[in-house]
């Protein structure tokens, strides 16, 4: 059967299954295709050439085929050299960095897209998928460019597929998963870099003519230092709360890319998907290749709203148990680290117990008998528990927790490996290596290979079997703590050592597939050092992800005030940890460690024994207050009030619920201020006509004059709180709720 056969037979059978399977009869009749959510507009046209012409991303048209009338162009569609593609191929003529470039089986370097057909699935009420089928005018090579539509979240998800029907192999050698050609006057990017300690920390700039590229090569942690996520002002500044907005994001957890070209039109031409390095792909006749997808959103209402498109949309749609509500977690790591034994582990659980907490997790430390994992030097991969620390194993501690009303976890590193273990002594060929290359090692371990079936299996394995002896565990911190190095397989052929970047996290993928097929109700954490493996391709097998190893609360706001510009705070796991810190020395009140960590998923990192008698008194108080207001910041919409990378030294920040009748302000002071200089804060989104009761949480000294007075949603909005927080380390948390509406 042909390609051109079977894409008609995919076509037939995809409309039988889905609701609704419809042609784009538009397209045919007037050239015009518009992807649509409720408030923006993404238009295609079909010119006389069958080619593909983007014309418009942005603010929703009422009437999209005025694009073609008013001839909203650049140049006359005779002068074939400016019209804009909706997907650049390489090779024909002069264009800016292409989307896809493929060496045809006859040595062809070139590609050119001709228009095909274009068809619509309504998956649901809310979400439709928009698939723009293209052809080289020459080869039988295909591509597919699929548009999912989030109507209610106005995020829209671009992906692409490739087959082919040609004699031979096609490779592959760029292949990104969109490509948006942006017009206005300047162009203002805000990107995330950081490193260990300091993931996700924020940037902006003003972008000039060349190439602008954000990336990552690791493989892995791929993260670790620039996250594949964006903001982009046009016409000026990122501002929170006005002022026109796209927002990205590439859903892939191995190395990716993010290009934005400034031409010499002035157009912004934007490549988002894998990165090609050292990655060419060989395709054979008949099978098809995915990209991943890439996320996108706009608004005119600033940055604001963009976070809360993508919020809403992961919580719906790509976090795991993005509709539950997450527990507070004491992590045993940095309360007692590799040092532990069943008494330890009893008394950290009894005592934790005591003030609240929901959910007891044993980090790094409790496996391997042969090689004892009592540090970082040996152990990893032998998934035995460790019979000296843990004399009745696993389950009796899952069950002694539960006795005491919480529930359990279990740190893994499943994909790692020490040289000095049994599982190396036996498999050796499953490390990452390449032949005649010395190994090296990053905190003492090797990677396994996961484009072998064999270690895909074992990983499995190794999970599933720990699931099944303990029964009772429901949470694991899956962790990866380095990244590729000697990137190379012996499983792979010789000859396609360049797909092991992509084979590797489809492997990765395949692994959580089948985990989450058994075991779709346990809670699982992303953590990669920290905040190494944070993108939406790896939340859609987590429930939440570690954004970084420095729980210093100072450090803390600037990482999670940055990471929630995209990521959603309900999967942000935010600990209170011990003072001095461990990270930075620095030592700050436990109240503003529970005021930062509650923006979050509220959890503690530190030996509870340790806190004394007032300070179990106001976590177990702060813990209890957490409850009551979790729902409405784990699942409310974020307002940001201050940025803690202005230079006023304030942060703050509020979680409002959907239906507007509960708010959770945040307020805190960064640096020691002037006697007098106080924040005023405006809150945003209130219900005018509605009155709140305005209550004081985990308080030490009252912070506001009208604490436990009700003011209008309209005051609060325009005149404000203005809150006694100037010293630094000083913070107040605040619950609104509705009282009534004012007559």
């Amino acid at each position: 059967m042909s390609i051109s056969c079977k894409r008609l037979v995919l076509s037939l059978i995809s409309g039988l299954i889905m609701t609704s399977f419809t042609p784009l009869i538009s397209a045919a009749d007037t050239g015009i295709i518009s992807v649509e959510t409720a408030h923006v507009s993404l238009v295609f046209r079909i010119t006389a050439e069958k080619q593909l012409e983007q014309l418009y991303f942005g603010e929703k048209l009422i009437d999209a085929e005025e694009l073609v009338q008013l001839k909203k162009k650049h140049k006359p569609d005779t002068d074939r050299q400016y019209m804009l593609e909706a997907y650049t191929a390489s090779g024909n003529r002069f264009v800016s960095q292409p989307a896809l470039i493929a060496h045809h089986h006859d040595g062809n370097m070139s590609t050119e897209l001709v228009f095909v057909s274009a068809d619509q699935v309504m998956h649901d009420d809310n979400v439709s998928e928009t698939i723009i089928h293209l052809k080289d005018r020459f080869y039988d090579f295909f591509v597919d460019l699929h548009f999912k539509s989030y109507y209610k979240e106005d995020v829209i998800s671009q992906w692409v597929t490739y087959m082919h029907d040609e004699p031979t192999d096609v490779d592959l050698v760029q292949f990104y998963s969109a490509y948006l050609p942006v017009h206005s006057t300047q162009y203002y990017l805000t990107h995330f870099h950081g490193f260990w300690a300091g993931e996700m920390q924020l940037t902006e700039e003003k972008l000039q003519p060349g190439t602008k590229v954000v990336e990552s090569i690791k493989g892995v942690r791929t993260t670790q230092s620039d996250n594949p996520s964006f903001l982009l002002s046009l016409d000026g500044e990122l501002k929170e709360d006005h002022g026109e907005v796209i927002g990205g994001a590439v859903a892939w957890t191995g190395n990716f890319r993010m290009s934005f070209e400034l031409d010499y039109q002035n157009i912004l031409n934007v490549l988002l998907g894998m990165n090609p390095y050292n990655s060419r792909y060989t395709l054979p006749a008949g099978k098809t290749f995915h990209t991943p997808e890439v996320i996108l959103t706009y608004s005119i209402r600033g940055a604001g709203q963009v976070s809360r498109n993508l919020h809403a949309w992961a919580r719906k749609y790509n976090l795991y148990h993005g509709d539950d509500v997450r527990p507070v977690v004491l992590n045993s790591w940095e309360g007692a680290y590799f040092s532990f034994d069943e008494a330890v582990l009893e008394q950290m659980m009894t005592d934790a117990a005591e003030i609240g907490v929901e959910m007891f997790v044993l980090d790094d430390g409790w496996f391997g008998n042969k090689y004892p994992r009592n540090n970082d030097n040996a152990g990893l991969g032998d998934w035995q528990v460790n019979r000296e620390k843990l004399l009745r194993g696993i389950n009796h501690l899952a069950d002694f927790a539960n006795a005491r009303g919480m529930q359990f976890g279990l740190w893994i590193e499943p994909e790692m490996v020490n040289p000095k273990s049994e599982l190396f002594e036996q498999h050796p060929e499953w490390v990452v290596q390449q032949p005649n290359r010395e190994l090296y090692l990053w905190r003492n371990q090797l990677l396994l290979d996961l484009t072998n079936p064999a270690v895909q299996d074992f990983i499995y394995n190794t999970v599933d079997s720990i699931l099944t002896a303990v029964p009772n565990i429901a949470y694991l911190k899956w962790d990866a703590n380095r990244h590729v190095e000697n990137a190379g397989s012996t499983y792979l052929d010789p000859q396609k050592q360049t797909h092991f970047w992509i084979e590797y996290t489809k492997g990765l993928y395949d692994v959580y597939e089948r985990i989450r097929s058994k075991y779709p109700g346990i809670l699982i954490q992303a953590c990669a050092s920290g905040g190494g493996r944070l993108d939406f391709g790896s939340l859609k097998y987590h429930d939440e992800f570690w954004p970084s190893d420095n729980t210093d609360p100072l450090k803390r706001i600037r990482i999670q005030y940055a990471t929630n510009l995209i990521y959603p705070p309900i999967a942000t796991a935010s600990h209170v940890s011990t003072s001095p810190n461990h990270q930075t020395n620095q030592v700050t009140p436990l109240k503003f460690r529970f005021d930062v960590a509650m923006t979050g998923r509220l959890g503690l990192e530190l030996q509870p024994k340790d806190l004394d008698s007032e300070e179990k008194t106001f976590a177990a108080s702060a813990i209890s207050d957490y409850k009551k207001i979790r729902e409405t910041i784990q699942h409310g919409d974020l307002h940001r009030l201050y940025s803690p990378y202005d230079e006023h030294g304030w942060s703050g920040q509020m979680c409002l619920s959907p239906d507007q009748s509960e708010a959770v302000v945040f307020i805190f002071s960064l640096t020691h201020h002037n006697r007098g200089d106080l924040p005023v804060i405006k809150l945003k989104g209130l219900d005018p006509g509605a009155s709140y009761n305005v209550t004081e949480l985990n308080k030490n000294n009252e912070s506001f004059w009208g604490n436990n007075r009700e003011f209008t949603g309209d005051y609060l909005m325009k005149t404000g709180m203005n809150v006694n927080v100037s010293n630094r380390y000083e913070s107040a948390v605040f619950r609104l709720t509705l009282s009534g509406k004012v007559k």
